[in-house]
């Protein structure tokens, strides 16, 4: 949901996914300005009856004591200097009021102002026709270096699964159990099939007289990956009897499960999410929940020409018959498309809609920046643009990569974060971070494949599913995406996710470039906040980034 408001010379704006509450605000009268040093926020919980300020890691410089590695402070002594904050502990269907205090006076001896306050209410995790899950995705934190002391997931068992799954598991392991007895069906595929509790649970739905059947990736390749761990965890599981390898192909890159009943699709789960350990509980993903029969037509059908495994030009002829290029705009509702295709058409259609962005765009990328997407991003305007990516690029090409995204960086329009953890104790009064969930992994930090254009609109637009945006996850390998326009909850859920990872990342970031140049501890600034008023220079000159941000997120 959302809600704007204006109150005591101040606007501020509130979106409510499941798990965060973005807010973002702004000043309105200008004599309010002259000496603030920050907002307070205080979150009432009128679910579980409980009222308290926000808290956060930075301070004024000369905090007695300072607060320790790892610490934070009330956000009443140490107040917000920005106009942008995200409730990321915030509970799905709770009832919230946060009330934001400008703060005046003096570090140490702050009075309040008039505050403005905003009544909301999260989104329930399941819904109709769509339901969005996202694991923590961030193992490199401080909350799991305090709670789990850096120790991977498998030395500490359960409560750290839990917590990075954040939900994620749990609901593959609900959508499984809609399965009931005889009269459903499963028909799922699968790139990497390999986590044994999803396993188990099919087998479980198997037992229940389900209908189950799996098509997995077993395309022979020289380091035989995912092939050989695939084949291995189904036959731990003792599933065999209804799995059955995808090999003519280069990637079967899917992850999708339909629900069928009485022989007829009612839903199906797809999204991002490898059924591994690093896929569940290390790098950032999604799953996503469609009860439409329609869209479960699509992908029983789909499934339906990857069981019987014809090979490529088969697979394209079938998708460009069935699911062709989307329009521009797309058709109202969900528009599905699928891999392999003949040529490039749909990724650059990709490109056309993230053109089409008159405020905001929002993307992640995995792998890199297609450069079907370099033009949209050069653009000369005051459209706010975010790239969140795993790292800059792969291969032969990252140097060239790293380059190009320096030279984004410096547009003030654009907005870009790539992953990393602390490396080191007590930098920043933080906690050295573990990297990932596991001993090798290719993807550490962002795994997802989302677009969001123009979000906070009335028509929002949002792409995603399990197609990197880009040529191979387009003309080559198998892949599944949802093309939703108009779905305003289902972009409030990934907008909020989006400024979640960011806002984690972003900050990792800046500490890792700082280290690269030769910085050390005790020259780093960014944690002290400014004793006056002049941390609203950051948000002043018109089309800055600053700028930009606070009048998109505040709904001026």
């Amino acid at each position: 949901m959302r809600i704007k408001k204006r109150q005591n010379g101040l606007i501020a704006q509130a979106i409510a996914g499941t798990h965060v509450v973005l807010l973002g605000w702004d000043i309105e009268v200008a004599a309010l300005k002259k000496g603030i040093l920050g907002f307070a926020i205080q979150r009432t919980d009128h679910t579980e009856g409980e009222s308290y300020w926000l808290r956060g890691t930075k301070t004024f410089p000369d905090t007695t004591p300072p607060l320790a590695p790892g610490g934070d402070a009330s956000s009443h002594d140490q107040p917000v200097q920005s106009f942008q904050w995200g409730d990321y502990t915030a509970k799905a269907s709770h009832r919230y009021t946060y009330r934001l205090v400008p703060m005046y006076g003096a570090p140490g001896a702050l009075t309040d102002g008039h505050p403005i306050e905003l009544d909301v209410e999260t989104e329930e995790e399941w819904s109709k026709p769509h339901s969005v899950f996202f694991n923590r995705g961030a193992i490199a934190s401080q909350e799991y270096a305090r709670k789990f002391q850096n120790k991977k997931p498998s030395e500490v068992g359960q409560p750290a699964y839990e917590w990075l799954s954040r939900g994620l598991l749990e609901a593959i392991i609900a959508f499984i159990k809609r399965a009931k007895d005889a009269s459903f069906g499963l028909r799922g595929a699968f790139y990497e099939f390999q986590w044994k509790a999803v396993l188990d649970e099919l087998g479980s739905a198997r037992e229940r007289h389900v209908d189950v059947q799996i098509v997995f990736d077993a395309i022979d390749n020289a380091a035989h990956d995912p092939v050989d761990k695939n084949e291995e965890a189904i036959a731990d599981a003792g599933i065999g009897d209804f799995c059955g390898g995808f090999v003519n192909g280069k990637l079967m890159h899917n992850k999708f499960l339909v629900l069928t009943r009485n022989g007829k699709p009612v839903s199906v789960w797809t999204g991002s999410t490898n059924l591994t350990e690093n896929g569940l509980f290390g790098h950032l993903n999604c799953g996503h929940a469609v009860d439409d029969k329609r869209v479960a037509q699509g992908y029983l059908d789909y499934w339906n020409e990857l069981k019987a495994d014809p090979g490529a030009a088969a697979l394209r002829k079938y998708t460009g018959q069935n699911t062709p290029t989307p329009p521009n705009p797309p058709a109202a509702g969900t528009t599905l498309v699928f891999s392999p295709q003949k040529g490039l058409a749909t990724l650059n259609r990709y490109g056309d809609l993230a053109d089409r962005a008159q405020h905001g765009l929002f993307m992640t990328f995995a792998f890199g920046m297609s450069e079907v997407f370099h033009p949209v991003y050069e653009k000369d305007d005051e459209v706010l643009r975010f790239a969140l990516m795993e790292k800059e690029g792969n291969g032969a090409g990252l140097a060239k990569a790293k380059e190009y995204i320096s030279k984004l960086r410096k547009r003030p329009n654009v907005v870009v974060a790539v992953g990393h953890n602390i490396v080191m104790n007590e930098f920043d009064r933080w906690l050295k971070e573990i990297s990932s969930a596991v001993a090798n992994a290719n993807v550490r930090w962002v795994h997802t494949k989302f677009m969001l254009v123009d979000p906070l609109s009335d028509e929002p637009i949002v792409v995603v599913g399990s197609a990197n945006f880009s040529a191979a996850s387009t003309d080559t390998n198998e892949e599944n995406m949802l093309v939703i326009r108009g779905d305003t909850r289902v972009a409030d859920i990934y907008l909020g996710e989006f400024m979640r990872s960011f806002a984690h990342y972003a900050f990792r970031e800046a500490v890792y470039i700082h280290t690269q140049q030769g910085g050390r501890e005790d020259d780093w600034k960014p944690q002290f906040l400014a004793t006056d008023a002049a941390w609203l220079d950051r948000y002043g000159p018109a089309g800055s980034a600053g700028d930009l941000k606070r009048r998109y997120f505040s709904g001026r």
